[in-house]
């Protein structure tokens, strides 16, 4: 993945990245939030598929492409709202991710197969779009999922986490096992396995 065309799309994704105007802090530094978590997907894609193909480490790169433009705010409370702002996402995301690609040259197969990674098209049956989700619940895990906890009912936290590890392929459970989750997290998830 060292050709200059890849590492041009890269420097232009992480351009966009960068203008998000949330910010994180991570290491005692203050980040853009959707920088942090594309370099947080690239990372765990690295470890649970090293030799996976360029349209994927794309597709993980730009899984939250420009993700402030389309705030939970503007959508209504609830899950039908919830459902409603992630299906507008993934449609918004794959769009932005599109635009880049074709404008740094990748031909419109690689592009629609990108634009269907991000929108997780065949969950289940796409092995490199199970991949992708995988990646995005280990990032949930070890990173968000302690944050999202500090704010809910621990039975609605449970809920979330059984949702999640139900996306899972056995061998991303394993991972997130055996990796770095903070300490609360792993207690509900432990809770979650000995109940499955």
């Amino acid at each position: 993945m060292s050709s200059s065309r890849y590492r041009a799309v890269l420097e232009k994704i992480d351009r966009v990245h960068r203008e998000d105007p949330r910010t994180e802090r991570a290491d005692g530094v203050d980040h853009p939030q959707e920088l942090l978590y594309a370099e947080r997907m690239s990372a765990w894609l690295a470890k649970l598929g090293p030799s996976a193909s360029e349209t994927l480490r794309l597709a993980v790169r730009c899984q939250h492409i420009r993700r402030w433009a389309i705030p939970r705010s503007d959508f209504p409370a609830g899950g039908d709202g919830y459902r409603a702002w992630r299906t507008a996402l993934s449609r918004f995301h794959a769009e932005e991710a599109g635009v880049i690609l074709r404008e740094t040259g990748y031909d419109t197969d690689t592009v629609e197969r990108v634009q269907t990674l991000i929108r997780k098209e065949k969950l289940r049956t796409d092995p490199e779009t199970q991949m992708l989700e995988d990646v995005a619940c280990l990032v949930f895990l070890e990173f968000y999922a302690a944050r999202f906890a500090e704010k809910q009912e621990e039975q609605k936290t449970l809920d979330i986490l059984a949702k999640t590890w139900l996306k899972m392929s056995p061998r991303a459970r394993d991972m997130a096992l055996e990796g770095p989750l903070p300490p609360d997290v792993r207690s509900l998830i432990d809770r979650i396995v000995k109940t499955s």
